[in-house]
């Protein structure tokens, strides 16, 4: 029995997950490097690599942690009512959260599930289908995204 088979996906469903980019299910696409926050039914291109005016740092810090930045969330921040959950997606690979980016997005009231990308994009596509837009939201970095050497 298909309990969602007549409930339509939400127009932010991730269609495509690309090594530089996403293809969304309403026909936008994100590329060039860009990553994706999807929030309350909105598609926004995400670089935490770059969200502290401008200035790239390194995502993963010296203890195998992904870690960014207050700034990266800003849209977190100011939209209303919260998502319940956030979904995010690493890359090709998970990696743990450092403790100060999983309390800052706790802080906001907002629980947290870390997966690679491609299966993030299809837990969103899911949950997002099942609970609505406003309950869940993803912040995914392109699968091709490599920490810079140096």
């Amino acid at each position: 029995m298909d309990v969602l088979g007549n409930t339509p996906p939400p127009t932010t469903a991730i269609d495509a997950c690309l090594s530089d980019g996403f293809h969304l299910d309403n026909g936008v696409k994100i590329g060039g490097g860009s990553g994706c926050l999807l929030v309350a039914g909105e598609a926004f291109g995400w670089r935490p690599w770059e969200a502290s005016a401008g200035r790239r740092w390194n995502m993963v810090n010296k203890k195998g942690q992904w870690d960014a930045g207050d700034d990266a969330w800003g849209v977190l921040e100011l939209v209303w009512p919260k998502p319940d959950l956030l979904i995010l997606g690493l890359g090709p690979h998970t990696l743990p959260i450092s403790p100060e980016t999983r309390r800052y997005i706790n802080s906001l009231g907002i629980r947290l599930d870390v997966q690679d990308t491609r299966n993030a994009a299809a837990q969103f596509n899911l949950l997002a289908t099942e609970r609505g837009v406003q309950e869940v939201a993803a912040a995914l970095v392109p699968i091709g995204w490599k920490e810079p050497k140096g």
